[in-house]
C-alpha cells in the first residue's frame, strides 16, 4: 500500500512539472511572437519640382476711385444714373435746382449791357472833344478827362464780362458730370435733398475698374526675401522681375487674369512691422469691384524639393519630426523643418532629410524611437496627399 501511494505522488509531481514546462514554453513562444517587427508603409524620398504659393489678404480698388461732390449749394432736381451703372466720361449725372445762380447770370448779362452803353457814350465824348481841342475851344484837360472816362467804362465792361463768366460757371456746377469712365457707387441722396460743397457724404463715387489695384501687406522677412532673390540692379528692376501674382476670389475661385506687383513701400510701418504692396490686374469684364476682398498669391518655384505627407509627421513643443528608417530597419525620430504645400496635405522638407531617405508614412502613432519595423515600400504615385494639385493654401515656413 505504501509503495502504491508513493507511486501516485510521483505521478502527480511529474504531471505538474510537465504542465509548468509547457506553460513556460508557451509564454516564451508568445513573447517571441510579440517581438516580431510590425510592417509599416515607407516612402523613399525623390527630388522633384514644385510651385508653392504665399497667400496674403488683399483689398481691391479701382484704378480711379473718384468721389462726386457738388461745388455749389442746391436741391437735387434730377438723378440721371443708378447704382452699379456704367457711365462714360462727361456723362450727366445730377442736376441741381439753384435759382440764385440763374439770377446771377441774368444780373451779369444786364450789367454787361449797361457797361457797353457806358463805353459807347464815353467813346462819343472822346470823339466830340478831339476837334474842340484842336480848335482850342476847350482845353486838353477836357479831352484827357473824356479819355479816362472811356477807359473806366471799358474796365467796367471787362469786369461785367468776368462776373458773367463766374455766374455761368456757378450755374454750370448745377449740372454734375462724370470726370471719368467707370461704375457708379451708392446714391445716398434722393430727389429734393439739399446738398453743398460741405456735405459730409459724396453724391456718389465713380470707380474706373478697367484696371484694379490689389493692396496687401508683407512682413519684413518676406520683403527681404523678395529683394534678396529678385534679379536686377535697382529696386524698380527687381520689382519688375517679380513673378506674376494671382487672385483667389471670395468664392475660392481663381481670377482669370494674372497681375503684376507695381510698388512696395519704401518704409516699414512701425506699428505693424509691415510693408504696403500694390499689385495691378486687368479687369476687362468688370468682375472685380472696388471694396472686394480676395487673397493674393505669389508663386515660388522650387527644384529638387523633397515632399512628404503631413500625416507622416508629428509635433512636439513646436518642432516637427518624422521617422526615418536606417539600414537595420530601425525607425529613428528625426527633427525636420518644413513648408506646407497649398493643398494642406503635404510638406516640402527644407531641413533634416535628404534624397533617398526612407520615411515612415503610415501608422506613426504606434511607433517609438528606435523600434524595429518591417519595411513595406510605398510608391509616390499611390500616396494621395502627394497627388493633390497645388492650388489653395497659404505657405508658412515652420521654424
Amino acid at each position: 500500500m505504501r509503495n502504491n501511494s508513493i507511486y501516485h505522488i510521483n505521478f502527480y509531481i511529474a504531471i505538474c512539472l510537465c504542465g509548468l514546462l509547457y506553460a513556460c514554453s508557451d509564454s516564451q513562444s508568445s513573447a517571441n511572437r510579440s517581438q516580431e517587427p510590425v510592417e509599416f508603409g515607407v516612402l523613399t524620398l525623390k527630388p522633384e519640382s514644385i510651385t508653392l504659393y504665399s497667400s496674403f489678404p488683399a483689398t481691391l480698388e479701382g484704378k480711379e476711385n473718384i468721389e462726386i461732390r457738388p461745388k455749389v449749394e442746391g436741391f437735387i432736381e434730377k438723378v440721371l444714373i443708378d447704382e452699379g451703372e456704367e457711365v462714360k466720361k462727361g456723362q450727366l449725372l445730377f442736376i441741381l435746382n439753384a435759382p440764385q445762380y440763374e439770377q446771377e447770370v441774368r444780373n451779369a448779362e444786364a450789367a454787361i449791357s449797361s457797361a457797353k452803353a457806358d463805353v459807347s457814350s464815353a467813346e462819343i465824348g472822346v470823339e466830340k472833344a478831339k476837334p474842340l481841342v484842336e480848335r482850342e475851344i476847350i482845353s486838353k484837360f477836357e479831352l484827357v478827362s473824356a479819355q479816362n472816362t472811356l477807359e473806366a467804362a471799358k474796365a467796367a465792361l471787362a469786369q461785367a464780362k468776368v462776373n458773367l463768366a463766374n455766374a455761368q460757371t456757378n450755374l454750370g456746377y448745377t449740372r454734375i458730370t462724370s470726370p471719368v469712365t467707370g461704375v457708379v457707387g451708392t446714391l445716398p441722396y434722393k430727389l429734393g435733398s439739399l446738398v453743398s460743397s460741405t456735405t459730409t457724404e459724396p453724391l456718389t463715387t465713380i470707380s474706373n475698374i478697367d484696371k484694379v489695384y490689389a493692396y496687401f501687406s508683407i512682413n519684413e522677412k518676406t520683403q527681404l526675401n523678395f529683394f534678396r532673390n529678385a534679379k536686377g540692379n535697382s529696386i524698380k528692376e527687381q520689382i519688375s522681375n517679380l513673378p506674376d501674382v494671382e487672385l483667389m476670389l471670395a468664392d475660392n475661385s481663381m481670377y482669370e487674369n494674372k497681375g503684376r506687383i507695381e510698388t512696395i513701400s519704401g518704409q516699414v510701418d512701425e506699428e505693424t512691422g509691415s510693408f504696403n504692396v500694390r499689385a495691378v490686374f486687368d479687369n476687362p469684364r468688370g468682375i472685380l469691384r472696388t471694396g472686394n476682398s480676395a487673397n493674393l498669391r505669389i508663386p515660388s518655384h522650387r527644384d529638387n524639393a523633397l515632399l512628404i505627407p503631413q500625416a507622416a509627421t508629428y509635433e512636439i513643443q513646436g518642432n516637427t519630426f518624422a521617422y526615418v528608417v536606417d539600414d537595420q530597419s530601425q525607425a529613428n525620430s528625426t527633427k525636420i523643418k518644413v513648408t506646407a504645400t497649398p493643398s494642406g496635405q503635404a510638406y516640402v522638407v527644407t531641413e533634416g532629410l535628404k534624397a533617398n531617405d526612407k520615411v515612415v508614412i503610415e501608422g506613426i502613432n504606434s511607433l517609438s524611437d528606435g523600434d524595429k519595423i518591417t519595411v513595406s515600400e510605398v510608391s509616390r504615385d499611390s500616396v494621395k496627399a502627394l497627388q493633390k494639385e497645388i492650388s489653395t493654401a497659404k505657405t508658412d515656413e515652420q521654424q
